[in-house]
C-alpha cells in the first residue's frame, strides 16, 4: 500500500474517534465538518480493505491451483482467479479515481455569461439560439434560471446575456461549455446563400458565495441609471438599474431585468463575486503551474470549442473529436452526449496524469 492509501486509512481510523469523542459533538460546526470528510474517505477505505482481502484471496488460490492436480477441481480455481482478477482491476481503477483532486467547485451553480462575437445581426441570433439551449437543458435537469442582465437587438437576437443556473451539480456538467461557439449557416438576409460563420463566446463561473470572496464596500462605485431596451424589454422611468465598478480590478457589472433597484443591486453583486471568485482562482491555478490544464483544453475563452453546422446538420466538438449529427437536438436542450464525452475525457486525463 502507497502512502497517500496508508494516510487516507489512517486519518479515517482518526475520524470514527474523534466522531465519538464528546466534546467534539458538542462543537456542532466542527462536528458536520469531520461527518463530510468521514462519509468522503468512506468508499475509498472500503475500497482498500476489499482490494487487500482480493489479493489475499488471488494468493491462495494461486497456491492451491498449484498444489493440486484434481482437474475439475482447477478449472473452478481458475475461474474464481479470472473473476478475482477483473474485480481487482476495478478496485485499482476505483481507487486511482477516488485519490485524484476534486474540483471544490462541482457542486455548485453557476453564473452563465454569452456574448455575440464575430457576425454581428447572426452572432446575437446564435447567442439566443445558445442561450435557449442551456435554458431548457437546465430545465430537464430540473435546475431553476434567472436572467440577470441582457442587451438585445431588433430582431430578437442578443449581443450579451447573463443569467444564473442554480442547481445541486450545474458546475460539474456546464463548465465544459467555456470557450468560443462557432455557427455556420446561412441567414434569413442572405439573397445568394452563401454560409455565413459567426462567432459566440461562452463564460460559465461557479457562484460564488460571500464566504467564498471577500468584497470591500469601499472598492466599489455603484451608479443608477433608467433601464431600456428593444424587444419589449423592460424599460422604466425610475433610476432602477444598476452598475457596479470595482475599482481595483476595473470589472464592470450591470443589471437592470428587475424592476426593483435593490434586487438589481443583488444581481449584480452575484455576478461581480463570480467574476472575482474566478479571476482569483486562475490567478492561483497560475501560480501552482503556468501551464496547468483546466479539465478540457486550456480553459482559454479565445479557444474555439464547437462548431454547429446548419447546412449539415452537425455538431462538432473540437475538443475530443466528437461529431452527431443531431443539431436540432442538441439546440433543444440534449447536449448530454457531449457533456458525458468530455466528463469521461476529463476522468482519463486525470487518472492518467495522477499515475505519472
Amino acid at each position: 500500500m502507497n502512502q497517500n492509501l496508508q494516510n487516507s486509512v489512517k486519518r479515517y481510523d482518526e475520524l470514527s474517534m474523534l466522531l465519538a469523542d464528546p466534546n467534539v459533538i458538542s462543537d456542532q460546526k466542527r462536528y458536520l465538518k469531520l461527518v463530510k470528510e468521514y462519509s468522503d474517505l468512506e468508499p475509498l477505505v472500503k475500497d482498500i480493505n476489499r482490494l487487500s482481502k482480493v489479493e489475499e484471496q488471488l494468493a491462495e488460490n494461486k497456491q492451491m491451483l498449484h498444489e493440486t492436480e484434481d482437474q475439475e477441481f482447477r478449472e473452478l480455481i481458475r475461474d474464481e482467479i479470472s473473476s478475482l482478477e477483473k474485480e481487482e482491476i476495478e478496485l485499482n481503477e476505483s481507487i486511482q479515481f477516488a485519490l485524484i483532486p476534486k474540483d471544490p467547485n462541482d457542486k455548485k451553480s453557476v453564473i452563465v455569461e454569452i456574448r455575440a462575437g464575430a457576425g454581428g445581426d447572426e452572432a446575437a441570433l446564435f447567442a439566443a439560439d445558445l442561450f435557449r439551449m442551456y435554458t431548457a437543458f437546465a430545465e430537464k435537469q430540473n435546475w431553476t434560471f434567472e436572467v440577470i442582465d441582457l442587451s438585445d437587438n431588433e430582431i430578437g437576437g442578443y449581443k450579451e446575456i447573463i443569467f444564473s443556473i442554480d442547481g445541486q451539480g450545474a458546475y460539474s456538467k456546464l463548465k465544459f461549455e467555456s470557450g468560443v461557439h462557432r455557427v455556420q449557416r446561412v441567414p434569413e438576409t442572405e439573397a445568394g446563400g452563401r454560409i455565413h460563420t459567426s462567432t459566440v463566446t461562452v463564460a460559465v463561473l461557479p457562484e460564488a458565495e460571500d464566504v467564498d470572496i471577500t468584497i470591500n464596500p469601499a472598492d466599489l462605485q455603484i451608479d443608477t441609471y433608467r433601464a431600456s431596451g428593444a424587444g419589449g424589454q423592460h424599460v422604466n422611468k425610475t433610476s432602477s438599474a444598476i452598475r457596479i465598478t470595482h475599482l481595483p480590478t476595473g470589472i464592470v457589472v450591470t443589471c437592470q431585468d428587475q424592476r426593483s433597484q435593490l434586487k438589481n443591486k443583488e444581481k449584480a453583486m452575484q455576478v461581480l463575486r463570480a467574476r472575482l471568485f474566478e479571476q482569483e482562482q486562475r490567478a492561483q491555478a497560475d501560480a501552482i503551474a503556468s501551464d496547468r490544464r483546466d479539465q478540457v483544453g486550456t480553459g482559454d475563452r479565445s479557444e474555439r470549442i464547437r462548431t454547429y453546422n446548419f447546412p449539415q446538420g452537425r455538431v462538432s466538438d473540437h475538443r475530443i473529436n466528437l461529431t452527431l449529427y443531431q443539431l436540432d437536438a442538441v439546440l433543444s436542450g440534449e447536449i448530454d452526449p457531449f457533456i458525458n464525452a468530455l466528463q469521461a475525457n476529463a476522468h482519463e486525463e486525470a487518472m492518467a496524469k495522477n499515475l505519472v
